[in-house]
C-alpha cells in the first residue's frame, strides 16, 4: 500500500477542499475483540439531532496517529488528541447538516472524479485504491461517504464567501497605497486560542491562561508545531497549525506591523484578536520578484465547422488559405477578414494583439513556442476549428503592477472570506446543541448541559 488511509484522505483534503477549513476525519470501521465477538458502541457526543459514537471517534483517532507515525512525540497526551478530534468531528457534524438544510448537495459523479483524483495523487488506479482501502480494515463505501461530506461542506464555505464577500477597486488602490502595505511572502505558523461567541470574562481569562500555557511550553523547548497540536484550537490544529506560505497583504492587519519586524524562527507573545488570542511563528520569508513576461503579437485565421461547411471541409480550406499565404505570398490580413470566422479578430485582419503565451489556449501557446516572427504555422485543430498562426512579433512586458494588483484583490477576498467563515462557524456552534457525554473528552471547565 502506497499510503495510509490518513494520508489518502489528506490528499483528497488537498484536491477538493479550502485548506483553511479542511477536516481530516477518517471512515468508521468496525471493530471486535480477538474472539470474533463485536463490543457495544457508545454515544459521547449528542449533535443537534444525531449522535458521534465512541468507534468513530477511535477511528478518527487512530487516522491521526498513523499520519503522525513517523514522529509520535508531536501528537499530545492521548485524552487532549481525543478531544481535539472530537471537536473536528462535531464542527464537520455541524457543517454537514447546514449544507443538508440549505439544499447542498453533491453527485454520485463528482465523488467519483474526486475519488479518481486521490488515485492518481497516489499512483493507483481505482481498484488499487479500493483494495488499499479493504488492506488498512475501512469500509470503501465510508471512504466514499467522508469524500461527499467533504465536497458538501466545501459548497457550504462557497455559498457563505460568495454571499458575504464584495471586493471594490477603492480597496484595492487603498490597500497598495497604504503606508503599512507590506511586499513580500511570509511562511508562518500559528496556535489559535478561540474565546466563543458572546465570551464572558472568565471565557476571555481562561483563553489567555492557556495561550500562556502554550507560549511557556514553547519557550521551554517543546516544538512549535507540537505546541499548535496539543494547545490549538484552530481546524489546522493538528496539521501543527502550519499556514503556509502567504503574502504580507493576506496577513491580518492586527498582525502586519508585528510580523514585518519579526525574523525566521521568531515566535510573538499570545496577541489579542477579534476571536481569542493568537501565537504566531514565522518560519521563513522571500521578497517580491519583478514579474517580467514574454508577449506574443500574433494574427490568425480561424476555421470553424458548421451546418455549411463539414469538419473536412473546413480543414480543406484552411489547408487551401495556408498555401496561398505561403506559396502566393497573398496578404494575411486580406484573407483573415474574407475568410476568418473568428469573430474577435476577423475585421481586424486577424490580429490578436499582444497577449501572454497561454491567453488563448494550450494549442495557441504550442505553436507560438516553434514559430519565428513572421513565420506562419501550418493549420492546426483545436475545438474551435482550423488555425492558421502568423507570429508577428514578441516583447518582455513588465507585468509587476498589474500582478500586484490582483494580488491585492485576491488578498482582501481571501482576508474577508477567512474571518467570514470563521464567524459563520462560531455561530453555527453557539446556536447548536452540543453535549459532549464523556466527562473525559470535556475541555477543562466545559459543563456538560448542551452549551459545549
Amino acid at each position: 500500500m502506497k499510503q495510509s488511509l490518513a494520508l489518502f484522505l489528506f490528499a483528497v483534503v488537498a484536491a477538493s477542499v479550502a485548506p483553511a477549513h479542511a477536516q481530516l476525519l477518517a471512515p468508521a470501521a468496525q471493530t471486535g475483540s480477538n474472539t470474533g465477538e463485536q463490543p457495544l458502541d457508545r454515544i459521547v457526543a449528542v449533535v443537534d439531532d444525531g449522535v458521534i459514537l465512541q468507534s468513530e471517534l477511535d477511528d478518527a483517532v487512530r487516522a491521526i496517529q498513523q499520519q503522525y507515525a513517523s514522529n509520535p512525540g508531536q501528537l499530545p497526551p492521548l485524552n487532549v488528541l481525543q478531544r481535539q478530534v472530537l471537536e473536528r468531528l462535531i464542527l464537520m457534524r455541524l457543517q454537514v447538516n447546514k449544507a443538508n438544510d440549505q439544499g447542498i448537495r453533491v453527485s454520485d459523479g463528482e465523488v467519483d472524479q474526486a475519488v479518481n483524483r486521490v488515485a492518481q495523487q497516489n499512483h493507483m488506479t481505482v481498484d488499487q485504491l479500493r483494495g488499499a482501502i479493504a488492506q488498512s480494515g475501512a469500509s470503501y463505501a465510508a471512504f466514499r461517504r467522508q469524500i461527499g461530506e467533504q465536497l458538501t461542506v466545501q459548497r457550504l464555505h462557497d455559498s457563505v464567501v460568495r454571499d458575504s464577500v464584495q471586493i471594490t477597486d477603492s480597496e484595492i488602490n487603498n490597500l497598495l497605497n497604504s503606508p503599512t502595505y507590506k511586499a513580500g511572502e511570509v511562511h508562518l505558523a500559528h496556535i489559535q486560542i478561540s474565546v466563543p461567541a458572546g465570551a464572558t470574562a472568565a471565557d476571555i481569562q481562561a483563553a489567555q491562561t492557556k495561550a500562556a500555557e502554550a507560549l511557556n511550553a514553547i519557550k521551554g523547548g517543546m516544538d512549535f508545531n507540537a505546541a499548535a497540536i496539543r494547545y490549538s484550537d484552530a481546524q489546522d490544529a493538528l496539521d501543527g497549525g502550519d499556514l503556509g506560505w502567504r503574502r504580507m497583504d493576506e496577513v491580518p492587519p492586527a498582525f502586519t506591523d508585528t510580523v514585518a519586524a519579526m525574523k525566521p524562527g521568531d515566535v510573538t507573545p499570545a496577541l489579542r484578536g477579534p476571536t481569542g488570542f493568537t501565537i504566531l511563528k514565522l518560519v521563513g520569508q522571500r521578497q517580491p520578484e519583478r514579474q517580467v513576461i514574454t508577449e506574443y503579437h500574433a494574427r490568425q485565421i480561424l476555421i470553424s465547422p458548421s451546418e455549411l461547411i463539414t469538419p473536412a471541409q473546413a480543414q480543406q480550406k484552411a489547408q487551401d488559405l495556408y498555401q496561398r499565404i505561403v506559396n502566393k505570398h497573398e496578404d494575411f490580413a486580406k484573407l483573415a477578414k474574407a475568410d476568418s470566422t473568428d469573430d474577435t479578430t476577423a475585421n481586424a485582419g486577424g490580429d490578436m494583439g499582444w497577449f501572454a503565451k497561454d491567453a488563448w489556449g494550450a494549442a495557441v501557446a504550442q505553436q507560438l513556442s516553434a514559430l519565428k516572427p513572421d513565420q506562419v504555422s501550418k493549420p492546426f485543430q483545436t475545438e474551435a476549428g482550423w488555425h492558421i498562426i502568423e507570429l508577428l512579433g514578441t516583447r518582455q512586458a513588465d507585468r509587476t503592477d498589474e500582478i500586484a494588483r490582483n494580488q491585492a484583490r485576491q488578498a482582501i477576498g481571501n482576508r474577508k472570506a477567512e474571518q467570514a467563515y470563521e464567524d459563520f462557524l462560531r455561530q453555527l456552534k453557539a446556536s447548536a446543541y452540543i453535549r459532549i457525554l464523556v466527562p473525559e473528552l470535556r475541555a477543562p471547565g466545559q459543563p456538560d448541559d448542551g452549551t459545549a
